[in-house]
C-alpha cells in the first residue's frame, strides 16, 4: 500500500474555480466560474488542476458516474463504503436543490464525528469532494432534485454501509419543519456507537494510505 502523504488544506482560487476546505479533514467545496452569453452559459463542475491544487492529489480516477432523483424531503444517507477498498466521491446538483452533508466517520481522524454542510444547486454549481472514509448524506429541498456523483469505484452492494441519520450523536443539521422520507435500509441502519462497537467504521490511517494509492 502506498505511503500516505500530508497536504496542508487551504483555499484555492484559479481563473475558473474556487475551492475551500470544509470542517471535515480532507473534504472540500468547489465552486466553478460560470461563462454566460446570449445562448445560456457554460461551466465545468470538475477541473483536474484545481482539484490537485486544493487536495494535493494528482488525479481523481472516475470508475462510475451515478445520478439520484429525489422528491422534496427525501433524506439519503449516511452512506459510506467498506474500507478497504474505500471510495472517494465528488458530488454536485445539476437540478433542484439539496443540503449536502459530510460526516467524518474515520476513527483516529482529528475531525472524527464532525460534520459540515454545503447547499448544492445549479445557480452556483458548487460541488463537494468526500475523501475515502467520509460519510455522505443529503436532504432534497425541492422536488425533482438530481444529484450527480463521480466515484472512484464501481457499485458493489456488499461493500455499501450506512448509519442512522437520525442518531443524536451525529448531530446532523437536518432542516426543521420538514417531513423527511428515508429508505427502510437507512432507517434501520446502526448508530455511530453501534457501528463503532461492530468494528465497521474506517480507520483514519488506512484511509490516508488508500487515498495515496488511489490518487497516485
Amino acid at each position: 500500500m502506498a505511503e500516505a502523504h500530508t497536504h496542508q488544506a487551504r483555499a484555492v482560487r484559479t481563473p475558473t474555480m474556487r475551492a475551500r476546505p470544509l470542517a471535515v479533514d480532507g473534504a472540500f467545496e468547489f465552486t466553478p466560474r460560470s461563462f454566460p452569453d446570449e445562448r445560456g452559459r457554460f461551466l465545468s463542475p470538475f477541473q483536474g488542476p484545481a482539484f490537485t491544487e486544493a487536495t494535493g492529489h494528482r488525479a481523481f480516477p472516475v470508475a462510475q458516474t451515478n445520478h439520484s432523483h429525489s422528491r422534496q424531503g427525501v433524506l439519503r444517507g449516511v452512506h459510506f463504503t467498506t474500507t478497504p477498498p474505500g471510495q472517494a466521491k465528488y458530488v454536485y446538483c445539476p437540478y433542484g436543490r439539496s443540503l449536502d452533508i459530510v460526516v467524518d466517520l474515520r476513527t483516529g481522524s482529528p475531525t472524527f464525528g464532525r460534520c459540515d454542510t454545503v447547499l448544492l444547486e445549479p445557480r452556483y454549481y458548487r460541488a463537494v469532494y468526500l475523501p475515502v472514509g467520509v460519510g455522505h448524506a443529503f436532504v432534497a429541498l425541492a422536488d425533482h432534485t438530481l444529484m450527480t456523483y463521480l466515484v472512484t469505484s464501481s457499485y458493489a452492494p456488499e461493500l455499501e454501509l450506512a448509519l442512522d441519520p437520525m442518531d443524536p450523536e451525529l448531530k446532523l443539521p437536518l432542516p426543521e419543519g420538514t417531513e423527511l422520507l428515508l429508505s427502510d435500509r437507512d432507517r434501520a441502519a446502526p448508530t455511530l456507537a453501534e457501528a463503532r462497537d461492530q468494528g465497521i467504521l474506517p480507520h483514519y490511517a488506512d484511509c490516508l494510505a488508500l487515498a495515496a494509492e488511489l490518487h497516485a
